[in-house]
């Protein structure tokens, strides 16, 4: 996500506008001599060599000069979501504060961030002072971080004073924060962070101000490197984690959510969200392994149960849809995102439609999939099977998806259900006789509803399901 710093202009009659009230400021101690010259023309601060170890409020001296931390220590525990040893944690509403001023001239300034183990996600803002820490305003907008993957959040323009930062996280729940990585810099972003394939829009020579108005470029730039919730259009079978329901048992993965169904060995759906953001250049990966994070009282699935049978160990969440690194690409061999899949609906049909997606994704919308599958006996290579690995694992009859497809944006439910989306169902046969024009094998999403009892895009209003659902679409696909 980007936004834009605010001129340092505004800064400065936003510290005379507010003189009404009173002025964040905090004792301090004398800094040393070297802490108060002006820092270098890039700051760096990656929480590495810092000890603190409790929440107490007090001043931590690190790489890049002295901090202040309120509600909030460096934690190196596993739960911690860092890149190096060592991250800030915040808690409550806590605050990390730079009590050094960095060079003018910045042009850009990044803040990786990440919910602390497996907590809520946290709400966090950036503020910013030119006048020594006496006055602050906010930068930006508000950021949203949930899951525990580090998110870096740009904010561009230029400044033509000494700036120093303070973030500061504004809910007061009891969930967890992680700050690591925070880069100050003269340099503007060459062709914007991961998963940004548009380059940076011009900084004017104007402080702080774009060739766009603030409040487009801010929501242009935000849209591609947001990574929204996979089940945000609901959870079609009520799945939970819960060993009372095998059949129905939730795993949610940063990468995608599923439904598996312990008794045939395969997920019933898989959900995710898809835009610029998943997409990078990390390779595939071909890591095939069983689910660490399936039950112990489960079967566990192996690359092996398909040996043999003419079925390819097919992806329910594509590989190529994760490639922003390692970590979310290796997540897609997980055999519980697997499905015993005929050759020629694997590697022709599915393949294309996968590469239709990515394609109206690299056009600019993003998409939001849930995959399935139902029924029992397909044919591959081998010829017609209905199980795998001793009965273990079920071949199913038929390979299903539904694609909920949008331009970039935010407030996607509202914008879903104001007509702005395109619904887009498929349904085709687990064989080697299937076509490749996967267009063929469009229905409607009611259509797929009433093969498999599941309730699809259950977050959306009841009126739109009703009219959005039982349509077929008719599109161009080319």
């Amino acid at each position: 996500m980007r936004f834009f710093l605010l001129p340092v202009a505004l800064l400065l009659s936003a510290a005379a506008a507010c003189s009404s009230q009173p002025a964040e400021t905090a004792d301090r101690p004398e800094l040393p001599a070297a802490q108060s010259q002006m820092a270098p023309a890039t700051v760096r601060e990656t929480f590495e060599q810092g000890q603190k170890g409790s929440y107490a409020e007090g001043d931590e001296t690190l790489a890049s000069g002295s901090w202040h931390f309120t509600e909030a220590l460096i934690g190196s525990a596993d739960q911690d979501h860092k890149r190096g040893k060592q991250a800030v944690r915040l808690r409550a509403q806590g605050r990390l504060r730079m009590n050094f001023d960095a060079p003018a001239g910045l042009r850009r300034i990044q803040v990786s961030a990440a919910a602390y183990g497996l907590d809520a996600a946290s709400t966090w803002e950036l503020w910013g002072s030119v006048d020594g820490g006496r006055t602050y305003r906010r930068m930006g907008q508000p950021v949203r971080t949930q899951g525990p993957r580090l998110v870096t959040t740009s904010f561009e323009g230029t400044t033509s004073t000494p700036l120093r930062l303070e973030i500061r996280k504004t809910d007061a729940g009891t969930a967890r924060l992680n700050i690591d990585d925070v880069v100050l810099s003269a340099t503007p972003a060459p062709g914007g962070i991961a998963g940004n394939t548009n380059p940076a829009p011009p900084v004017s020579s104007r402080a702080g101000t774009s060739a766009l108005p603030p409040a487009q470029t801010a929501q242009a730039e935000a849209i591609v490197t947001r990574r929204d919730e996979n089940l945000a259009l609901g959870n079609p079978s009520g799945a939970t984690a819960s060993l009372a329901t095998p059949t129905n048992y939730l795993l949610v993965k940063p990468q995608y959510t599923l439904s598996y169904n312990a008794q045939r060995g395969t997920p019933t759906w898989v959900s995710w969200h898809l835009n610029r953001a998943w997409m990078g250049e990390a390779p595939r990966q071909d890591d095939f392994r069983p689910d660490p994070a399936l039950p112990r009282e489960f079967y566990q699935v192996t690359p092996r149960s398909y040996a043999g049978s003419g079925f390819d160990r097919g992806h329910n969440c594509p590989s190529a849809d994760r490639t922003t690194d390692l970590d979310d690409n290796s997540a897609t061999f997980l055999m519980t995102n697997m499905i015993p899949q005929a050759g020629h609906n694997n590697q022709r049909t599915w393949s294309g439609l996968e590469e239709w997606t990515r394609t109206q994704v690299a056009q600019g919308q993003e998409v939001y999939v849930v995959m399935g599958s139902y029924g029992k006996g397909g044919t591959g290579t081998a010829g017609p099977r209905t199980t795998l690995d001793n009965g273990r694992v079920t071949v199913p009859a038929r390979v299903w998806k539904v694609l909920v497809i949008l331009p970039e944006g935010s407030n996607d439910l509202q914008r879903i259900a104001a007509g702005q989306a395109r619904v887009v169902a498929v349904d085709t046969p687990n064989d080697q006789e299937v076509s490749p024009d996967w267009s063929r094998y469009r229905v409607s999403v009611d259509a797929i509803e009433a093969a498999t009892g599941l309730d699809l895009l259950s977050a959306l209003p009841r009126t739109w399901q009703e009219q959005a659902e039982a349509r077929v679409d008719t599109g161009v696909i080319r």
